[in-house]
């Protein structure tokens, strides 16, 4: 069911999120209104020091090589400027919101290659964690990889086909594959390497490198069909990543999967376990 901005304010003010949904236009974004103060600047270029020095290491070359073509550490980024950059790269765009939007608006951005960030950033007292999505973790979390062409069409289709899927019951099904791939995705590289390049890895300090370098981390190959499956946590380290051969086999995979069979097989069946799948 569509939900109008005004009543989508409204509850997100109920809810006390932070963004000021109030201004939204009718597809849930807003002007970026780069005022930012020199405390925020500080926030952003000591978020992008410390990470930079684990994604260096742990990132996957495509996220590095996206870091360089659109230089996001310095100051915080302009959604126009960054957007001119990107545009040339794979299509996609930028555009500033306040925080969490609907499904149904988030997924028509992303099939029309926009990408939406939020335009506020967190505070020096929140820079291990955050409850809400802010700018760190929408832009260096998730910009960098849509430089790369193949991911940049899976997030395409995946703006296109997630509504089919969620009309047929299976919206949890469409967001674990979401979850397990743009947010939480690892990905190996030549020699049989793994590295990281889910948003959600690349701006937590601490889970990045659980993921990639810990013993502990249960890392399973990619079957996206187990994805659909498989529960996962909000709130503390993953007990599943599942890993990619290449970003190839997951566009691949999403376009050809017959979603209507899968989530007519799987719907009311109880969830796989992240730790034993």
């Amino acid at each position: 069911m569509t939900i109008s901005v005004a009543d989508y304010a409204r509850d997100c003010a109920a809810q006390g999120l932070r963004g000021n949904y109030s201004v939204c236009r009718a597809d849930f974004t807003v002007a970026q209104d780069y005022d930012y103060s020199d405390a925020e600047q500080k926030v952003w270029r000591t978020l992008c020091d410390r990470q930079t020095k684990l994604t260096r290491k742990l990132a996957h070359r495509s996220y590095l090589e996206g870091i360089e073509a659109l230089g996001l550490l310095e100051r915080i980024p302009d959604f126009d400027e960054i957007s001119d950059r990107l545009r040339p790269l794979t299509g996609w765009e930028i555009v500033a919101v306040p925080g969490l939007i609907p499904a149904e608006p988030f997924f028509e951005h992303l099939a029309s290659r926009r990408f939406p960030v939020t335009n506020w950033l967190r505070t020096e007292k929140e820079l291990d964690y955050i409850v809400e999505p802010d700018m760190f973790h929408d832009f260096f979390g998730h910009v960098p990889i849509l430089t790369q062409p193949v991911f940049a069409d899976f997030m395409q289709a995946y703006g296109e086909r997630a509504g089919d899927a969620i009309a047929l019951g299976g919206d949890e099904m469409i967001t674990r594959l979401y979850w397990y791939t743009a947010e939480y995705g690892l990905i190996q590289e030549p020699g049989h390497e793994v590295k990281a390049f889910g948003a959600g890895l690349m701006s937590s300090f601490t889970e990045l490198q659980f993921a990639v370098e810990s013993r502990d981390a249960h890392h399973v190959a990619f079957d996206l069909e187990t994805v659909m499956r498989t529960a996962y946590e909000i709130d503390k380290f993953q007990r599943a990543y599942f890993v990619l051969p290449s970003f190839d086999a997951l566009r691949d995979a999403f376009r050809t999967a017959d979603l209507a069979a899968i989530v007519g097989r799987w719907k009311d069946r109880p969830t796989l376990d992240p730790a034993t799948v």
